[in-house]
This record gives C-alpha cells, sequence and structure tokens, in this order.
C-alpha cells in the first residue's frame, strides 16, 4: 500500500502538501502534529483526535522526539503556520514531512469528525 508521504509530490521546500481528505483517511498510519496555540485547541474548529499538540514555536525543541523517517503531518487553521514548521522540519533533516492545506479550516468545511473541549 502507498504510504500517504507517497502518495503527494514534493513541493519547492522538500516538504508534501495533502489534503484533509487524504489525512483522515490515512490518520492511523501517520503522526498528526497541531502547532496552533493551545487556546485554538478549545475553539469553534476544534481539533483532530489523538493529534499531538505542539505550538509553532516550540517545534523544533519537540522534534527531537520524533524519528527523523516518521510519517508527520502538520496542522494549524489555515495551513500557513503548519507550512513554516513543515519547511523548519525538512531543513533540519526530516524526510517524511507534510502539510495539510487549508489547516482546520478545511477540515471543517470537508465535514470530517473533530473534538472539542
Amino acid at each position: 500500500m502507498t504510504t500517504l508521504h507517497e502518495s503527494a509530490a514534493p513541493n519547492a521546500a522538500g516538504y508534501r502538501d495533502v489534503t484533509p481528505s487524504q489525512v483522515f483517511a490515512r490518520a492511523r498510519h501517520v503522526h498528526v502534529v497541531d502547532v496552533r496555540e493551545p487556546h485554538e485547541l478549545a475553539g469553534e474548529l476544534g481539533r483532530i483526535a489523538d493529534a499531538e499538540h505542539v505550538p509553532l514555536a516550540t517545534v523544533l525543541a519537540a522534534a527531537p522526539a520524533w524519528p527523523k523517517d516518521a510519517e508527520l503531518v502538520l496542522v494549524c487553521r489555515s495551513g500557513a503556520r503548519s507550512s513554516q514548521a513543515a519547511t523548519a522540519l525538512t531543513q533540519r533533516g526530516f524526510r517524511r514531512i507534510m502539510n495539510m492545506t487549508g489547516g482546520m479550516l478545511a477540515w471543517n468545511d470537508a465535514g470530517l469528525p473533530i473534538e472539542r473541549g
């Protein structure tokens, strides 16, 4: 079976962009990292079940805990902060980094399940 990372072409920064539907379909096989601020997790957009919360400012400090060949999907509100995190991790040798395009806004627009509270 093709991995989520293999299903997307790399962009100029070296990581891959994936859609919320792709992430949802493969959520059990990837490590989702939500880089939003703590107060955003309780907001109207909710959060993805089992996602690890690591605010953008602390991603590089948390990175040593992740295997460099793990499939990591980075998520934020719109895809901008997760793109920054994806670029930073790719530059530090992570090989299977993905950014969820459109962030939690797109996840919600697609009607995918969220957790609240």
